[in-house]
Parts: structure tokens; sequence; C-alpha cells
């Protein structure tokens, strides 16, 4: 399965014009939308943006959308995955929408979970491809912890502009497809290995 994974449009129109130039390049499979659709919403323009991604599409909201956009991915074409597991090709896909997960949130998913699930979350786990301007790590604690834990074979995320790429993790890959500063996304080979090209 061929994912373009996104994150951080933040209401630029010019960045979903760089996405959907992408999916005529690349022709992914499905594409993955971690979070911060709009700047602060609102929710129309998350529907709005959705809508115009010409593939099926999984959304979750990040910490700049705001409550209304989590509804106004319901409304759209994409299928918002927050808190919920959804089954692509035999993998298992889990999300974790917002700001910094709780660990009331945490502790909901981890049935969802195990070593070959795939997480979408909006914020990395703690020490994992989140690292902002002035060198610190950004990520959530309880998210690495949960990671390390669990073991799930990949971790999409966004969320921190500064720090698009990949790494692994004991036996987890993260992948930070943030298009906040310089990066256009992801595209993810997902099948019994894992190969990620990183877009921009």
């Amino acid at each position: 399965m061929k994912i373009l994974a996104i994150a951080d449009l933040h209401g630029s129109q010019y960045r979903l014009n760089i996405v959907l130039e992408n999916i005529k390049k690349y022709s992914p499979d499905l594409v993955i939308v971690c979070g911060d659709i709009t700047q602060f919403g609102p929710g129309e323009v998350a529907t709005n943006f959705l809508n115009q991604i010409p593939v099926e599409t999984l959304a979750i909201s990040g910490n700049i959308d705001t409550p209304e956009v989590d509804k106004a991915i319901e409304k759209s074409k994409a299928k918002n995955i927050d808190g919920k597991k959804i089954e692509k090709n035999g993998i298992d896909l889990i999300g974790i929408g917002g700001d910094h997960p709780s660990q009331q949130k945490i502790s909901f998913i981890e049935k969802l979970v195990d070593e070959k699930s795939v997480i979408v979350s909006h914020v990395p786990p703690h020490g994992l491809q989140d690292t902002v301007f002035i060198g610190m790590h950004a990520g959530s604690k309880e998210l690495r912890e949960f990671v390390d834990k669990r073991k799930p074979r990949l971790v999409i995320c966004g969320h921190i502009h500064e720090d698009p790429g990949y790494t692994k993790a004991k036996n987890s890959i993260v992948v930070n497809c943030s298009m906040g500063k310089r990066g256009e996304g992801a595209i993810i080979d997902l099948n019994k290995t894992i190969s990620v090209k990183m877009l921009g």
C-alpha cells in the first residue's frame, strides 16, 4: 500500500496544491492527513480541503484545529480516525488527534495497538523527529512511553515544522510528514517492509 502522508496545511491552499500535484505524480492508494488542516478553523476550510483530495483519505485534527474541525472532517469525504481503528489492506491504523495526548486517551487506544499497527498522531513521540529550532525536543513523553511499550511498526505524525524526516526507534519507524517549513510530506510504501521517501 502506497501512502502519501502530510501534516500542517494550516489553511494554505498553496500547500494543498502541492499535495494534489504529488498525488498526480506518485498515485498513492491512500492519503493520511496528520492534523493542523486549518489555522484555528473554520470547519468549512477543513471540509473544503479534504473534499479536494481525489483519493481515499484518513484524517485527524491537530492542536491548532478548533473542535468544529473534527465535525468538519466527519462531513467531508475523508474518514476521521481520531480514537478509532481503521483496517486497510490488512493493516490497522489508529488515530490520535489534537494536542499532546492525555494518559486517558492513550489508555483508551492501548487495547487497539499491537506490533503490526500504524499510529497516526498529530504530535510526535518525545525525542523522535521532534526537535524545534532552539534544539529542544517538543514531542509527547506519554506517547513515547506508549510507543516504546507497544512497539507499533509505524508512527506517522507532524506538528514539529522544523523536523520533517524519519527515524527508527527500537521496533518502530517514526515519520514526521510536516509541510510547515520545507517539507511536502512523505511517500510511505507499507507492506511486509516499510520504505519512506521524504518529499520536498
